[in-house]
């Protein structure tokens, strides 16, 4: 005998010694009649003693099981994509169908106990004549576990998996392998080169929006096919064609990829989907489309912009940002000081945050948490003290806000050098200057986008990347360009200019801090791209506005709902929502309730229970599973008792794409590797006699391994029973309750 949970002798011993002292501790106050004391506290140690037996499986290797009773299960794909027509011009569960019933049941039969057993979405017994193609995915690692539950204890000399190498359980892909009870051997099915057929890899939008803003679509397709042929990309917008290109195939035979530029309409979350119009020669038809959601904002961004002193930069900016209908703007320029030698501020702010601004910057954390933004132009390290420092820094990195430092003031000494703001910048600023570098000769200050510059949404001036490259090199020229340092590790340069002397300088930087973004402009007098350029010329204010929203965007709301993973429908759907206060720390004792609206209208309440993992506090989660294809909107009001910490909403896309038919290929690589990491192998269909060699020599091992369990049945239970009704008896027979 042996147990199939041991506790080694160490834990064995702390258990044994702590059912001891329980024991004892129940009955020490029964002193009267000591022989009544032990004979009861036996009685309980033997009780748990058993307990203890019972959680360690007490197993026996089993005696009467030979080679010839091993069992070989023969698990068979019936997903959707074992329906795709290119074996030989035979459906691939077909060919599956004929190769079990004519050449691999026969060889077993007599040798092995085989079972024959369909996966897809689950494991479950099947004839051959009822293998079918209509279960919506292939879960081959949840198979693999299922069927290891299954035959667990028995005499299993290996698992033969018949399948196309699909796993849209994912299982396989994030581990490699897949842990398994017996050796796997695979035979795969299906034709690794499609006789034709088109697919939409992905498609995936650069950048959240607010209103009206420009968004790029990059998309990803790929021809499968001997000969490829051109592309045709439609792109539809809410059902409504917009775009068609035509792409040729690439040289290599890889994917495609292009990018299209889009302006959602407001109000409304908007569906983008990407088709590639069907041929009858296709294959697999399902997969000529994909679709994804671009949400609308929930609510107006708010940017505070912050001026060290008057200027005709904060004029400029001030004008082209509060047009913006998306951005809701409060500034405040520092004056002078009055007759105490204190400093004067002019503030022009929404009444309901102009109180918290009178002091030149908001006091707390949670009255500057309040913006989605902060740009500091021109701004002296003495106008900020070491609280209000600490608030600039952790309003990117804890809040999730953008920082945006302009002006090469800010960077000269006595600017923001050596602040903690200094630690959020792209940028390091160890390499200042006393006084901005003017411009000597005429190309110096001129704007040169850098690679990474150009695809970033911040330096779209174009429709195309020769357009936006065009137009920023016939900008006027900057006034100066401040010296600041390098590039910090994950920092990328947008753009850069030419000091005196013709020394590059960088520009633009940006860089993910914390939770937040982060942006310098060392330049100055940017406004004059506004006032030597013709006034039919946006190129000013599209940079900036471009930037502040860019910075913005990331800033969520204390209460937010995170984004919702694609799914298609009938899989669970975790819907997470983070809950924070006003100086967004986290609530780890709230209450969350959400309610998901379908495409059907149908409302239903899905509760959220708090993450246990302490890395997330705050984070809470509920499980939902979508019935259809479609929108849904999902909404989370939080509260802490009685009183409301907020409430949001968001929206998602279930069935955007068909999963089951990515990439239809026969994936020998994913089935290699499964045997492999099990120690089988993969086998061609005309292997059949290897395969019974390599299960005869696993045969003896496997019953050998195979174990009995001692303790499942009536007796043990039946003998704990009846230990604990004798020692109730006695103590109801000697008085005690």
């Amino acid at each position: 005998m042996s147990f199939a949970n041991p506790l080694p002798w160490w834990a064995l011993a702390i258990v044994l010694a702590l059912a001891a002292a329980v024991s004892w501790h129940a009955y020490r106050h029964f002193a009267a009649v000591p022989v009544r004391r032990h004979t009861l506290a036996v009685l309980r140690f033997i009780t748990l003693l058993l307990i203890v037996i019972v959680l360690m499986r007490p197993v026996s290797r089993a005696s009467n099981v030979d080679a010839h009773d091993a069992i070989v299960p023969i698990l068979v794909d019936t997903s959707r994509s074992m329906g795709i027509d290119d074996s030989d011009g035979r459906r691939r569960i077909d060919a599956a169908r004929a190769f079990i019933a004519n050449a691999l049941s026969p060889a077993l039969r007599g040798r092995f106990q085989a079972e024959l057993l369909s996966f897809g979405e689950a494991l479950s017994p099947v004839s051959v004549d009822g293998l079918g193609a209509a279960s919506r995915r292939s879960d081959l690692g949840g198979a693999l576990a299922a069927a290891r539950e299954r035959y667990r204890g028995r005499p299993v000399a290996g698992i033969v998996v018949v399948s196309d190498g699909g796993d849209t359980g994912g299982t396989i892909q994030r581990s490699g392998g897949a842990e398994a009870s017996a050796p796997v051997y695979a035979f795969g099915v299906g034709s690794e080169v499609l006789p034709r057929d088109s697919e939409v890899l992905s498609i995936t939008a650069a950048e959240a929006v607010l209103d009206e803003s420009r968004v790029d679509l990059a998309v990803s397709a790929i021809s499968h096919a001997e000969r490829p042929e051109p592309l045709q990309l439609r792109l539809l917008e809410n059902g409504r064609s917009i775009e068609v290109r035509t792409v040729r195939p690439s040289s290599s035979g890889g994917p495609v990829r292009e990018v299209f530029h889009v302006s959602p309409p407001s109000g409304a979350a908007s569906i983008y989907t990407v088709e590639i119009p069907l041929d009858t020669r296709d294959v697999v038809p399902e997969n000529n489309t994909r679709s994804l959601i671009v949400q609308p904002p929930a609510r107006r961004r708010r940017v505070l912009l912050v001026e060290g002193a008057p200027g005709f930069e904060h004029s400029f900016l001030k004008r082209a940002l509060s047009v913006d209908t998306g951005i809701e703007f409060d500034s405040v320029v520092r004056k002078g000081v009055d007759d105490q030698g204190a400093d004067t501020f002019y503030v022009q702010a929404a009444r309901a945050r102009s109180g918290a601004l009178m002091g030149g910057f908001p006091p707390d954390a949670a009255s500057l948490f309040a913006y989605d933004a902060v740009v500091f132009g021109n701004v002296a390290g003495s106008q900020l003290n070491g609280t209000q420092q600490a608030a600039a820094r952790d309003f990117v990195a804890r809040r999730g806000g953008g920082l945006l430092v302009l002006g090469a003031r800010s960077f000269l000494r006595g600017g923001l050098v050596n602040t903690l703001v200094e630690e959020a910048l792209p940028l390091t600023l160890d390499q200042r200057a006393d006084t901005p570098a003017p411009a000597s000769i005429r190309p110096a200050n001129h704007v040169s986008l850098t690679d990474p510059g150009l695809l970033h949404p911040i330096m779209q001036l174009a429709a195309t990347g020769d357009e936006t490259r065009k137009r920023w090199e016939s900008l006027p020229a900057l006034a100066s360009a401040a010296a600041s340092g390098s590039a910090r590790a994950g920092a990328t340069v947008l753009a850069t200019t030419s000091g005196a002397g013709g020394v590059e300088r960088t520009l633009v930087a940006v860089q993910r801090y914390g939770e937040g973004r982060s942006m310098v402009f060392t330049g100055e007098a940017s406004w004059r791209w506004r006032m030597m350029l013709p006034s039919a010329d946006r190129g000013y204010e599209t940079f900036w506005r471009q930037a502040v929203r860019w910075l913005a965007l990331g800033a969520s709301d204390p209460v937010a709902v995170l984004p919702v993973a694609a799914a298609p429908p009938g899989d669970p759907l975790a819907i997470r929502v983070a809950v924070r206060d006003g100086a967004f720390q986290p609530i780890r004792d709230a209450e969350v309730d959400l309610r998901i609206a379908g495409p059907d209208g149908r409302l239903q309440h899905v509760p959220a229970a708090a993450d246990t993992d302490q890395q997330n506090p705050g984070l809470f989660a509920g499980s939902f599973t979508p019935a259809q294809p479609g929108v849904y909107k999902v909404t989370a009001r939080a509260h802490r008792g009685s009183v409301d910490a907020g409430t949001a909403s968001a929206s998602f896309l279930v069935g955007g794409a068909d999963v089951e038919m990515t990439d239809p290929r026969l994936n020998l690589p994913v089935l290699s590797r499964l045997a492999s990491a099990s120690g089988g192998q993969l086998f061609q269909t005309d292997q059949v006699p290897a395969l019974l060699e390599a299960l005869r020599l696993n045969a003896p091992a496997a019953a050998l391994a195979a174990r009995r369990d001692l303790w499942h049945n009536g007796w043990w239970l039946g003998l704990i029973i009846s230990l604990l009704a004798a020692e109730w008896l006695l103590r109801r027979r000697w008085g005690l309750k």
